[in-house]
């Protein structure tokens, strides 16, 4: 698929991983669709539109079904299309399993599986009615390979990958393309905020001894995007970690 001109649907690209995937996007001639819970500012949006593109700010609930079809809808109505959908929005709400709250598991498979499910469903018909399309989800190594205190977490973003495989053998005879990438430890808000005996500690996972960087992620979902022979592949980018 030629990215240039399409039109590409990133939930949670209000900051992070997310706006490093749209800025990539916007930078390769993409129209973008700007997605958070709060109201997309004309500032913001203005980051992307500096690339000659069309940038659109909608905001919503993906855990709630309809919300997701509205958001959509209005992606559909002020660009004509959505071309290619992201699910890049999540949460974390950690703890051991031992004192984890019902509220705190469900929560979060709420947002990052069930979210992930609502946006895709919403996108699958016109996309298959187009025989063209490609959703990109944003899984976890831990997703792959389980974490101490985060099995809300892995268990949403396993969960991503079993739906990725799924749909993609569902979509694939409508040439529409559904692949994953399972992200490593990334820099961001989170981990700046880490203490260095943390750091060293994470570091001493990665046989590349350094933290990703968000527009890495990117690049590898903007490959994704591009790739028409690739479907129902998990892309790791964690810098060996489960090599």
């Amino acid at each position: 698929m030629d990215i240039k001109n399409k039109n590409v649907f990133i939930t949670g690209s209000t900051r992070g991983i997310g706006k490093a995937i749209a800025m990539q996007f916007a930078q390769a001639g993409s129209n973008v669709i700007i997605n958070g819970r709060s109201a997309i500012t004309d500032e913001l949006l203005s980051e992307f539109t500096a690339h000659g593109v069309k940038a659109i700010g909608i905001s919503g609930d993906i855990s709630s079904s309809e919300d997701a079809k509205r958001m959509v809808a209005e992606a559909t109505e002020g660009l004509g299309s959505v071309d290619i959908l992201v699910n890049n929005a999540g949460i974390t709400k950690d703890g051991l399993s031992l004192k984890m709250s019902e509220e705190d598991f469900e929560s979060v498979l709420k947002i990052n599986l069930t979210g992930a499910f609502n946006m895709t469903q919403a996108v699958l018909k016109p996309m298959t009615r187009a025989r063209e399309g490609a959703i990109i989800n944003i899984s976890s190594v831990v997703g792959l390979m389980g974490n101490a205190g985060q099995a809300n977490y892995a268990a949403s973003k396993a969960g991503l990958i079993g739906l990725t495989k799924s749909i993609a053998r569902e979509v694939a005879g409508r040439n529409v393309r559904v692949n994953a990438v399972a992200p490593g430890f990334i820099d961001s808000d989170m981990t700046a905020e880490l203490s260095d005996k943390v750091k060293e500690m994470m570091l001493g996972q990665i046989p590349m001894k350094r933290f990703g960087s968000p527009e890495e992620v990117a690049t590898v979902v903007t490959f994704l995007a591009e790739q028409d022979y690739m479907t129902g592949q998990v892309l790791t980018i964690d810098g060996g970690m489960v090599m």
